[in-house]
């Protein structure tokens, strides 16, 4: 009992130390250009990194957004495998109807690029898990000073597995759909035409709450400048 109260106390001690030993935010990281914007939003939900800059100076801090972006690499690893499976099975079986024929050249090309970047997903999904795991407060704090190439590396080690299933579900979509419009049975294009009209639907929202999200906090960040 002694043992975690002692343990419990180091921890907070050491948390205060480094709240009170805060360092500003470096100046490569003060001046971002409305195109390194977007990578920031994409990554951190904010478009600057003065937010996750502060999680860089205590170990808790730090280890919780770890722990948030190993949980969205684990879920993306996830769902590229499923897509790799799904997409692996279209690619070397036949379609079992005859009105839903997605061998034929355009479909088939989509699902082979669908499996190729979920492939890709995979790798880069797993790269950036084994980086994040053993990744170092401190080390990442002294080489994101410096600004530069580090920067765009670590936010792409974040955006790029979620970038490359985003593709790989929409080829696969894509290929379905083309699937489906070229069908020679009418109930399997009026499925077709109602899936368009929800994923657009479903999409144009994500955009416009994205874009509205992302216009707030860049007024925000400009305030606080």
């Amino acid at each position: 009992m002694s043992s975690l109260y002692s343990t419990e106390l180091y921890v907070l001690n050491t948390d205060a130390r480094a709240l009170a030993e805060e360092q500003p935010l470096p100046e490569a990281l003060r001046r971002v250009s409305l195109l390194m914007r977007i990578p920031f939003f994409l990554a951190f939900g904010r478009p600057d990194f003065e937010d996750h800059w502060k999680s860089l100076q205590s170990e808790q801090a730090f280890k919780a957004v770890r722990t948030r972006l190993c949980s969205i690499l684990a879920s993306t690893t996830t769902t590229a495998g499923v897509l790799l499976a799904t997409s692996g099975v279209f690619v070397t079986t036949g379609s079992p109807v005859s009105y839903f024929d997605y061998t034929s050249p355009a479909p088939h090309c989509l699902l082979f690029m669908s499996l190729m970047l979920a492939m890709i997903a995979l790798l880069t999904s797993g790269s950036s898990m084994i980086h994040w795991v053993h990744t170092n407060r401190h080390w990442t704090q002294e080489q994101l000073k410096s600004g530069s190439y580090f920067v765009l590396s670590y936010l792409l080690s974040i955006i790029t597995p979620v970038f490359f299933v985003a593709w790989s579900l929409h080829c696969f979509i894509f290929a379905m759909l083309i699937a489906g419009f070229s069908s020679t049975s009418m109930i399997c294009r009026a499925i077709t035409a109602v899936w368009v009209v929800t994923y657009v639907v479903n999409i144009g929202t994500i955009l416009m709450e994205t874009m509205w999200k992302y216009a707030t906090s860049l007024n925000h960040a400009r305030y606080r400048q």
